[in-house]
Protein backbone atom coordinates (compact mmCIF):
# COMPACT_ATOMS: atom_id res chain seq x y z
CA UNK A 1 0.00 0.00 0.00
CA UNK A 2 1.29 3.47 -0.82
CA UNK A 3 2.34 5.62 1.80
CA UNK A 4 -0.05 8.46 1.56
CA UNK A 5 -2.47 5.62 1.70
CA UNK A 6 -1.33 4.39 5.05
CA UNK A 7 -1.16 7.94 6.07
CA UNK A 8 -4.68 8.79 4.78
CA UNK A 9 -6.09 5.72 6.76
CA UNK A 10 -4.79 6.47 9.89
CA UNK A 11 -6.00 10.25 9.80
CA UNK A 12 -9.86 8.88 8.85
CA UNK A 13 -9.10 6.79 11.87
CA UNK A 14 -8.28 9.27 13.89
CA UNK A 15 -10.87 11.50 12.98
CA UNK A 16 -13.39 8.79 13.66
CA UNK A 17 -12.35 8.56 17.48
CA UNK A 18 -12.20 12.45 17.46
CA UNK A 19 -15.73 12.58 16.24
CA UNK A 20 -17.15 9.61 18.18
CA UNK A 21 -15.49 11.37 21.81
CA UNK A 22 -17.17 14.41 20.59
CA UNK A 23 -20.63 13.39 20.18
CA UNK A 24 -20.01 11.65 23.72
CA UNK A 25 -18.75 14.83 25.44
CA UNK A 26 -21.24 17.22 23.29
CA UNK A 27 -24.03 14.56 24.97
CA UNK A 28 -23.23 14.81 28.31
CA UNK A 29 -22.15 18.24 28.37
CA UNK A 30 -23.60 19.86 31.39
CA UNK A 31 -25.12 17.00 32.46
CA UNK A 32 -25.89 16.38 36.32
CA UNK A 33 -25.90 12.78 35.55
CA UNK A 34 -23.47 12.58 33.03
CA UNK A 35 -22.94 9.34 31.56
CA UNK A 36 -25.67 7.61 34.28
CA UNK A 37 -28.24 8.68 31.84
CA UNK A 38 -26.94 5.81 29.82
CA UNK A 39 -28.36 3.42 32.61
CA UNK A 40 -31.43 5.82 33.78
CA UNK A 41 -33.18 4.76 30.23
CA UNK A 42 -33.02 0.92 30.40
CA UNK A 43 -33.33 0.70 33.82
CA UNK A 44 -36.89 3.19 34.34
CA UNK A 45 -38.32 1.01 30.58
CA UNK A 46 -37.49 -2.22 32.91
CA UNK A 47 -38.92 -1.48 35.90
CA UNK A 48 -42.10 -0.48 34.35
CA UNK A 49 -42.43 -3.55 32.58
CA UNK A 50 -41.22 -5.10 35.55
CA UNK A 51 -44.49 -4.31 37.43
CA UNK A 52 -46.42 -4.83 34.45
CA UNK A 53 -45.40 -8.65 33.82
CA UNK A 54 -44.49 -9.38 37.24
CA UNK A 55 -48.16 -7.92 38.78
CA UNK A 56 -50.79 -7.12 36.56
CA UNK A 57 -49.75 -9.79 33.48
CA UNK A 58 -47.27 -12.36 35.01
CA UNK A 59 -45.03 -14.07 32.31
CA UNK A 60 -43.33 -17.11 33.07
CA UNK A 61 -39.80 -16.58 33.04
CA UNK A 62 -38.64 -19.48 34.60
CA UNK A 63 -35.91 -19.02 37.63
CA UNK A 64 -34.76 -16.33 35.96
CA UNK A 65 -36.33 -12.67 38.01
CA UNK A 66 -38.13 -10.71 35.03
CA UNK A 67 -35.87 -7.41 35.99
CA UNK A 68 -33.21 -9.45 34.96
CA UNK A 69 -34.40 -11.48 32.22
CA UNK A 70 -36.21 -8.10 30.44
CA UNK A 71 -33.08 -5.99 30.80
CA UNK A 72 -30.43 -8.49 29.05
CA UNK A 73 -32.02 -7.98 25.86
CA UNK A 74 -33.30 -4.25 27.05
CA UNK A 75 -29.87 -2.62 26.87
CA UNK A 76 -28.86 -4.55 23.85
CA UNK A 77 -32.00 -3.10 22.21
CA UNK A 78 -31.79 0.50 23.37
CA UNK A 79 -28.13 0.07 21.62
CA UNK A 80 -29.94 -0.54 18.47
CA UNK A 81 -32.53 1.17 18.50
CA UNK A 82 -30.75 4.60 19.67
CA UNK A 83 -28.20 4.28 16.93
CA UNK A 84 -30.47 3.56 14.33
CA UNK A 85 -32.07 7.06 14.94
CA UNK A 86 -28.56 8.79 15.30
CA UNK A 87 -27.11 7.25 12.66
CA UNK A 88 -29.94 8.10 10.23
CA UNK A 89 -29.78 11.72 11.23
CA UNK A 90 -25.87 11.69 10.84
CA UNK A 91 -25.59 13.48 7.83
CA UNK A 92 -28.18 15.74 7.75
CA UNK A 93 -27.10 17.43 11.61
CA UNK A 94 -23.43 17.95 10.11
CA UNK A 95 -24.56 19.68 6.52
CA UNK A 96 -21.74 21.96 7.01
CA UNK A 97 -19.44 19.32 6.62
CA UNK A 98 -20.81 17.62 4.49
CA UNK A 99 -20.53 20.68 2.21
CA UNK A 100 -17.58 21.98 2.66
CA UNK A 101 -14.67 19.12 3.69
CA UNK A 102 -13.92 15.84 1.68
CA UNK A 103 -13.36 12.63 3.73
CA UNK A 104 -15.55 9.68 3.63
CA UNK A 105 -18.90 10.87 4.86
CA UNK A 106 -19.70 7.05 6.78
CA UNK A 107 -17.63 8.48 9.23
CA UNK A 108 -20.89 10.31 10.38
CA UNK A 109 -22.57 6.80 10.83
CA UNK A 110 -20.20 5.17 12.01
CA UNK A 111 -19.19 7.79 14.72
CA UNK A 112 -23.02 7.76 16.05
CA UNK A 113 -23.03 4.23 16.46
CA UNK A 114 -19.96 3.73 18.47
CA UNK A 115 -21.10 7.12 20.27
CA UNK A 116 -23.76 4.41 21.04
CA UNK A 117 -21.77 1.45 22.23
CA UNK A 118 -20.18 3.66 24.68
CA UNK A 119 -23.76 3.82 26.60
CA UNK A 120 -24.39 0.13 25.90
CA UNK A 121 -21.18 -0.80 27.53
CA UNK A 122 -22.56 1.45 31.08
CA UNK A 123 -25.79 0.26 30.97
CA UNK A 124 -24.54 -3.55 30.67
CA UNK A 125 -22.26 -3.18 33.76
CA UNK A 126 -25.96 -2.44 35.59
CA UNK A 127 -26.88 -6.08 34.64
CA UNK A 128 -23.79 -7.94 36.02
CA UNK A 129 -24.78 -6.14 39.46
CA UNK A 130 -28.78 -7.16 38.65
CA UNK A 131 -27.03 -10.29 38.29
CA UNK A 132 -25.00 -10.40 41.83
CA UNK A 133 -28.69 -8.69 43.38
CA UNK A 134 -30.41 -11.92 43.01
CA UNK A 135 -27.47 -14.32 43.30
CA UNK A 136 -27.40 -15.65 40.35
CA UNK A 137 -24.99 -17.89 38.51
CA UNK A 138 -22.49 -16.60 35.33
CA UNK A 139 -20.53 -18.44 33.62
CA UNK A 140 -17.29 -17.10 32.40
CA UNK A 141 -16.89 -19.20 29.48
CA UNK A 142 -20.29 -18.04 28.47
CA UNK A 143 -18.79 -13.93 28.30
CA UNK A 144 -16.59 -15.20 25.58
CA UNK A 145 -19.14 -15.40 22.91
CA UNK A 146 -20.36 -11.67 23.91
CA UNK A 147 -18.35 -10.02 21.06
CA UNK A 148 -19.61 -11.96 18.73
CA UNK A 149 -22.98 -11.27 19.48
CA UNK A 150 -22.05 -7.54 19.58
CA UNK A 151 -20.08 -7.36 16.85
CA UNK A 152 -23.17 -9.11 14.49
CA UNK A 153 -25.59 -6.48 16.17
CA UNK A 154 -23.17 -3.92 15.18
CA UNK A 155 -22.79 -5.13 11.31
CA UNK A 156 -26.97 -5.15 11.41
CA UNK A 157 -27.19 -1.41 12.99
CA UNK A 158 -24.14 -0.19 10.67
CA UNK A 159 -25.79 -1.79 7.67
CA UNK A 160 -29.40 -0.11 8.15
CA UNK A 161 -27.83 2.80 9.45
CA UNK A 162 -25.90 3.22 6.23
CA UNK A 163 -29.29 2.78 4.07
CA UNK A 164 -31.26 5.47 6.57
CA UNK A 165 -28.31 7.60 6.61
CA UNK A 166 -28.35 7.87 3.07
CA UNK A 167 -32.06 7.84 2.50
CA UNK A 168 -32.64 10.97 4.84
CA UNK A 169 -30.41 13.24 2.51
CA UNK A 170 -33.14 12.86 0.01
CA UNK A 171 -35.63 12.40 2.20
CA UNK A 172 -36.31 13.73 5.14
CA UNK A 173 -39.03 12.01 6.92
CA UNK A 174 -36.82 8.94 6.85
CA UNK A 175 -36.16 9.68 9.95
CA UNK A 176 -40.14 9.21 11.19
CA UNK A 177 -40.43 6.37 9.10
CA UNK A 178 -37.43 4.68 11.22
CA UNK A 179 -38.91 5.63 14.41
CA UNK A 180 -42.20 3.82 13.64
CA UNK A 181 -40.64 0.81 12.25
CA UNK A 182 -38.29 0.82 15.46
CA UNK A 183 -41.76 1.16 17.62
CA UNK A 184 -42.82 -2.02 15.69
CA UNK A 185 -39.88 -4.31 16.11
CA UNK A 186 -39.45 -3.79 19.70
CA UNK A 187 -42.87 -5.76 20.33
CA UNK A 188 -41.74 -8.24 17.02
CA UNK A 189 -38.59 -8.89 19.28
CA UNK A 190 -38.36 -10.93 22.40
CA UNK A 191 -37.37 -8.20 24.78
CA UNK A 192 -40.17 -7.95 26.83
CA UNK A 193 -41.40 -11.44 26.63
CA UNK A 194 -39.99 -14.92 26.16
CA UNK A 195 -39.94 -16.67 22.67
CA UNK A 196 -41.71 -19.66 23.87
CA UNK A 197 -45.07 -17.20 24.03
CA UNK A 198 -44.99 -17.10 19.79
CA UNK A 199 -47.48 -19.78 18.32
CA UNK A 200 -44.76 -23.07 17.71
CA UNK A 201 -46.45 -22.60 13.65
CA UNK A 202 -45.01 -18.79 13.59
CA UNK A 203 -41.35 -19.59 14.82
CA UNK A 204 -39.67 -20.21 11.44
CA UNK A 205 -41.15 -17.06 10.84
CA UNK A 206 -40.43 -15.18 13.48
CA UNK A 207 -36.26 -16.25 13.19
CA UNK A 208 -36.01 -14.50 10.15
CA UNK A 209 -36.18 -11.35 12.64
CA UNK A 210 -32.32 -11.44 12.79
CA UNK A 211 -33.12 -9.14 16.10
CA UNK A 212 -34.53 -12.91 17.89
CA UNK A 213 -31.30 -14.29 17.56
CA UNK A 214 -29.40 -11.97 18.65
CA UNK A 215 -31.13 -11.46 21.68
CA UNK A 216 -31.57 -15.34 22.53
CA UNK A 217 -27.62 -15.33 22.05
CA UNK A 218 -27.03 -12.22 24.92
CA UNK A 219 -29.93 -14.32 27.19
CA UNK A 220 -28.41 -17.53 26.63
CA UNK A 221 -24.82 -16.80 27.45
CA UNK A 222 -25.04 -14.83 30.53
CA UNK A 223 -28.60 -16.54 31.42
CA UNK A 224 -28.83 -19.66 31.20
CA UNK A 225 -24.38 -20.68 30.48
CA UNK A 226 -25.36 -21.89 27.32
CA UNK A 227 -23.56 -21.41 23.74
CA UNK A 228 -25.54 -18.99 21.83
CA UNK A 229 -28.45 -20.77 19.54
CA UNK A 230 -28.35 -21.33 15.78
CA UNK A 231 -30.68 -18.68 15.31
CA UNK A 232 -27.65 -16.10 15.81
CA UNK A 233 -25.65 -17.61 12.85
CA UNK A 234 -28.90 -17.40 10.69
CA UNK A 235 -28.70 -13.59 12.16
CA UNK A 236 -25.42 -13.23 11.05
CA UNK A 237 -26.11 -14.17 7.97
CA UNK A 238 -28.35 -11.58 7.42
CA UNK A 239 -25.93 -9.02 9.27
CA UNK A 240 -23.25 -9.52 7.00
CA UNK A 241 -25.73 -9.04 4.03
CA UNK A 242 -27.52 -5.83 5.13
CA UNK A 243 -23.76 -4.42 5.87
CA UNK A 244 -22.60 -4.93 2.40
CA UNK A 245 -25.50 -3.60 0.38
CA UNK A 246 -25.74 -0.76 2.73
CA UNK A 247 -22.32 0.24 2.40
CA UNK A 248 -22.86 -0.31 -1.58
CA UNK A 249 -26.03 1.73 -1.57
CA UNK A 250 -24.10 4.65 0.35
CA UNK A 251 -21.38 4.83 -2.08
CA UNK A 252 -22.92 4.97 -4.95
CA UNK A 253 -25.46 7.82 -3.85
CA UNK A 254 -22.48 9.41 -1.35
CA UNK A 255 -20.93 11.70 -4.54
CA UNK A 256 -24.77 13.53 -4.30
CA UNK A 257 -24.83 14.52 -0.91
CA UNK A 258 -22.78 17.75 -1.31
CA UNK A 259 -25.32 18.88 -3.77
CA UNK A 260 -28.66 18.06 -1.58
CA UNK A 261 -27.70 18.29 1.53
Amino acid sequence: MPQSSIASSHSYRDLLVAWTSRIIRARYQQSILGGLWAVVQPLATVAVFTVIFTYFIPINTGDIPYAVFSYTAMAPWLLFSTSMIDMTESLVTNMNLVTKIYFPREIFVISALMARVFDFCIAYLVLFVLIWFYQLPISVSGLVYLPLILLIQLALALGLGLICAAMNVFYRDIKHVVTLILQLWFYATPIIYPITVVPEQWRSLYHLNPMVGIMEAYRAVILYNAPPPPTLYIAGAISIVCLGVGYFIFKRVEYLFADIV
